[in-house]
């Protein structure tokens, strides 16, 4: 995929973030070469290799899921601008 000065205008204005036409040229071949960079990767063959969140194999630190604090459902909305009952009152977002 080939990244052109359209796309980096696109891809700015959706982080919001301003970029002049210079910017926008400049940043065309930085992201092609990122692009670039990750066809490389899927070049690899990695069958047989599990996924792995670490280099060492490590066992997760978990702690127990039990509840320590109840009833706190009034303190934690008592700074909400709006509630109902024990709920937050948001906006809608999605129509």
């Amino acid at each position: 995929m080939s990244v052109d000065k359209d796309i980096v205008k696109r891809v700015a204005r959706l982080a919001r973030i301003a970029v002049s036409d210079e910017e926008a040229e400049a940043l065309k071949g930085e992201l092609n070469t990122i692009l670039g960079f990750v066809e490389q990767l899927n070049e690899v063959d990695v069958t047989g290799v599990e996924p792995m969140t670490s280099v060492v194999a490590v066992d997760m630190k978990k702690r127990a899921d039990v509840v320590t604090e109840q009833d706190q459902a009034e303190r934690i909305v008592a700074n909400a601008p709006a509630r109902e009952d024990h709920f937050f009152v948001v906006p809608k977002v999605v129509e």
